[in-house]
């Protein structure tokens, strides 16, 4: 079911100004931008080894990531899990009593479809599962 760390997901407050240290102090390569207009957010991703780095920026005030940034400030907002049966991670998650923020998958960022899990049924840590659009 769950195959490997996916992604890490960093909330910033402008792509603008987090890209350039992501490229030039730690001398990672942006792969682009893209919106996910259903989420209010804008995401860049940068590959470290066989994990990727996916900043957020709010497009809107209402959006989760800018909710997210007006109580923490910039910082790590989720850990992703790639997995080969995203329905079945649900289920199996639900049955050991796991609160669910998506009771099905959405599409998300980079042609993948997403669900999260509620931190306060994992121990303070949203948890994106996510696996490529069929």
């Amino acid at each position: 079911m769950i195959q490997k760390i996916d992604h890490l997901g960093i909330a910033v407050r402008s792509l603008a100004e987090t890209i350039p240290y992501y490229e030039k102090a730690l001398g990672l390569h942006c792969h682009g931008t893209e919106e996910v207009e259903s989420q209010g957010v804008k995401t860049a991703f940068f590959e470290a080894g066989d994990v990727h780095i996916e900043l957020l920026e709010p497009t809107n005030p209402e959006s989760p990531i800018a909710k997210f940034l007006d109580k923490n400030g910039e910082g790590i907002h989720h850990i992703a899990f790639a997995t080969d049966d995203i329905k079945g991670q649900l289920t199996k998650a639900s049955d050991e009593g796991i609160r669910l923020i998506n009771q099905e998958p959405f599409e998300g960022a980079a042609n993948k479809m997403v669900a999260f899990l509620h931190p306060k049924s994992t121990h303070g840590v949203l948890t994106e599962l996510c696996m490529p659009k069929e």
